[in-house]
């Protein structure tokens, strides 16, 4: 059950080396090599008696500019990066950087300088040792004029994006997109695919003895579950699995990150070799279960909802800070959180009807509570002693309130009631006090 690779296990893959920022250039770079190398084919053709002659040393000084100009470039696209995500790091918060590195304009054009660079060192030591006749040259005089073109329209397009490169205004952006992602990977695939998970085992509150529990002595947040690969294993062994840790939680030793049911009878006491053997199984079992769990030391954008939530109220907290006293950023912000959360007010239309693709396991519901803890109790405490920032939060848990999502209102009237409270506290002059209970008595006339 090893061998084949499953979509939730691609679809992990595919984002970390969408992170890594070597992939786009390594692969760009033997792209250029086997570019070079497909110009001799022309050589051997019948169509090289009809292509025009080219002189072979106007190629390569063509090649030598491109050559000379394409690593300083290189290098300077390099340093913007750098001083990019040093910039986020600073101005907004440094879990923020990975959704920079991963920045799709940025790694094109790093990618297209450095494949140039390589093609034309290789083009060029190739047809200084006469690698090429006149058809090979040709072709090579093509594709060094393509590559020039590829090269200056992919810088014009990098200088209107490298501007925004870092900002805090591109880094929300980015963030918000990542969690929407992420919510809306969530809405399509309801409890990652899995049942509906029982009370007795999401409370833990009835009769657990019955399982078995899996845990590992690995430290550090769940990035992925490999459902297909748990639903598989159950399959195999016709048992339940009950997921316990959802990807973003923190695992150690002590919680177990599934329970088990177990139907397999007992073995007689006096069979030792029996039992034994039955343990070295169960240990067998359980590793190969184990696998399904990626353990890493950080939390994933792409699967994991709560955590752009997470870094959105961070960047907004450090805006607030009296260092930066961005409050414009903070109120961007819950334009943020209106967008993302009146999506995932949708996901009650979305579970009623869903098709179970793993009918072997059960997962737990994202704690609806969890998710506004993790963006306004932060928010609402570094900005209640500013009356723009209150005021925005009470009719942005107004809007989200709205829904028809029974849980999401009762959440945003209850952080509502909490961050009016914080303000109340928190403002000095009784003009603001006046004003944002003014705001408040409004909005709730509209509600009746």
């Amino acid at each position: 059950m090893d061998a084949p690779i499953t979509v939730d296990r691609l679809r992990f893959l595919l984002f970390s080396f969408k992170e890594k920022l070597w992939v786009k250039p390594l692969s760009l770079c033997i792209l250029s090599i086997a570019a070079v190398f497909a110009s001799k084919l022309a050589d051997g053709t019948a169509l090289a008696e009809h292509l025009p002659k080219v002189d072979q040393s106007s190629v390569e000084t063509l090649l030598s500019i491109m050559a000379s100009s394409m690593l300083v470039i290189a290098t300077f696209s390099a340093g913007t990066m750098v001083n990019a995500y040093a910039s986020a790091s600073r101005s907004s918060t440094p879990r923020s950087v990975s959704l920079i590195i991963s920045d799709d304009a940025s790694q094109n054009a790093l990618s297209t300088f450095v494949g140039a660079f390589i093609f034309s060192v290789v083009a060029i030591t190739a047809s200084s040792n006469n690698f090429f006749k006149d058809a090979g040259i040709f072709l090579l005089f093509c594709l060094t004029c393509l590559v020039f073109a590829i090269v200056i329209l992919t810088f014009i397009r990098w200088v209107d994006s490298v501007a925004r490169l870092g900002r805090v205004g591109s880094t929300v952006q980015k963030v918000e997109a990542a969690t929407m992602r992420a919510i809306n990977h969530r809405l399509s695939t309801p409890r990652l695919g899995g049942k509906q998970q029982p009370n007795y085992v999401k409370e833990q509150g009835g009769d657990l003895s019955k399982y078995q529990t899996l845990s590992t002595d690995s430290i550090g947040y769940v990035q992925m579950v490999d459902m297909a690969k748990v639903q598989a294993w159950a399959e195999e062994r016709d048992t339940q699995v009950h997921i316990a840790m959802l990807p973003g939680q923190f695992c150690t030793p002590d919680k177990p990150l599934c329970y088990i049911e177990s139907i397999k009878p007992k073995e007689p006491e006096d069979n030792s070799k029996n039992k034994s053997s039955d343990k070295a199984d169960e240990k067998s079992d359980k590793s190969a279960l184990l696998s399904a769990f990626q353990i890493g030391s950080e939390r994933s954008f792409e699967a994991d909802p709560r955590y752009g939530l997470v870094v959105l109220s961070e960047i907004a907290s450090r805006a607030l800070s009296p260092s930066v006293n961005d409050p414009g950023t903070a109120i961007s912000i819950l334009g943020s959180y209106t967008r993302l959360f009146i999506r995932w007010a949708q996901k009650e239309k979305n579970t009623t009807s869903d098709d179970i693709k793993y009918d072997k396991v059960s997962v737990p519901n994202i704690s609806t509570a969890d998710m506004f803890d993790d963006a306004f109790t932060g928010l609402a405490r570094d900005g209640a002693s500013m009356i723009e920032v209150s005021i925005r939060m009470q009719k942005t848990l107004d809007a989200i309130a709205k829904t028809s999502n029974d849980d999401i209102c009762k959440a945003a009237t209850k952080h509502a009631k909490e961050a009016y409270k914080r303000s109340m506290n928190a403002l000095i002059h009784d003009g603001d006090k006046e004003m944002l209970s003014s705001a408040v008595n409004s909005l709730n006339n509209k509600k009746s």
